[in-house]
């Protein structure tokens, strides 16, 4: 989330070494899901869950085929990593966050236009 924030929430970050696919969820059921059952018990995501939402170009989309792994409601895209930047370039608008999940164990982050969003769902 910090490097999104660091791009003014216009952009999806490069993907690393081990991530070949970055994979969009098509639904906030099922971004809910992940962050809160995965990403709040995941080091590596801080041990917060963010739930974003954000727009893409309708033509763009349609050479990405809709992928089910495994619920009704677990659809996502399969963007290979070397097609980010134009992924990111078809993004109207801007990355939300729609809603984050925190733990005793979150970490803070230093970025403070991301803190203070990430503030509004604190509870």
């Amino acid at each position: 989330m910090e490097l999104i924030a660091e791009s003014g929430f216009n952009a999806f970050p490069p993907r690393l070494a081990w991530q070949p696919i970055f994979y969009p969820v098509m639904n906030q059921q099922y971004a809910e899901q992940i962050a809160l059952e995965w990403n709040t018990n995941d080091e590596f995501s801080g041990f917060i869950g963010v739930v974003t939402a954000f727009e893409v170009n309708e033509d763009y989309l349609k050479k990405y085929e809709v992928k089910n792994v495994g619920g009704v409601v677990h659809n996502e895209l399969w963007i290979p990593a070397e097609e980010l930047n134009d992924f990111n370039s078809n993004i109207n608008g801007t990355i939300e966050i729609v809603n984050a999940y925190f733990t005793y164990r979150s970490a803070k982050t230093e970025n403070l236009v991301l803190r203070s969003k990430l503030e509004e769902f604190e509870k």
